[in-house]
C-alpha cells in the first residue's frame, strides 16, 4: 500500500502561481511513476503531468505544457506541481497518483494505469 497526501491548494487570482505537493508513504520502494490529475465539477478527470520515479523524466498534457512543471524529490518521496499563469477554467480538485513498478512499461497518462490516489486538494482560480 502507498498513502498519498496532497497539499498546497487554495484560492488564487488568474495569472497567479501555485505549488502543489504530494507526499508518499508506505511501500514507496515500488514506485514507477507519479502523476497529477484534476477534475472540475461535471467533467472527467484530466491527466496533467507525470514523472518517472527512476530517472525524473517529465511528461505533460498539451493544456499545461510550458506553464506547469512536475518534479520529484526521491529522498522525501514527494512530487511537486508548480503551476504558473493559472486560469479560472483550471478551477478543480487536483489529485496526485502513483503507479507501482510491475516489471514492464506503463503508459503515464491514463488514469486507470494508476494504483493509488490522494484525497485531492482544491484549487480555485478567480477572474
Amino acid at each position: 500500500q502507498v498513502q498519498l497526501v496532497e497539499s498546497g491548494g487554495g484560492l488564487v487570482q488568474a495569472g497567479d502561481s501555485l505549488r502543489l505537493s504530494c507526499a508518499a508513504s508506505g511501500r514507496t520502494f515500488s514506485l514507477y511513476a507519479m502523476g497529477w490529475f484534476r477534475q472540475a465539477p461535471g467533467k472527467e478527470r484530466e491527466w496533467l503531468a507525470g514523472v518517472s520515479w527512476s530517472d525524473g523524466n517529465a511528461y505533460y498534457a498539451d493544456s499545461v505544457k510550458g506553464r506547469f512543471t512536475i518534479s520529484r524529490d526521491k529522498a522525501k518521496n514527494t512530487v511537486y506541481l508548480q503551476m504558473n499563469s493559472l486560469k479560472p477554467e483550471e478551477t478543480a480538485v487536483y489529485y496526485c497518483a502513483v503507479q507501482r513498478d510491475i516489471g514492464y512499461y506503463r503508459p503515464i497518462s491514463p488514469a486507470n494505469e494508476y494504483d493509488y490516489w490522494g484525497q485531492g486538494t482544491q484549487v480555485t482560480v478567480s477572474s
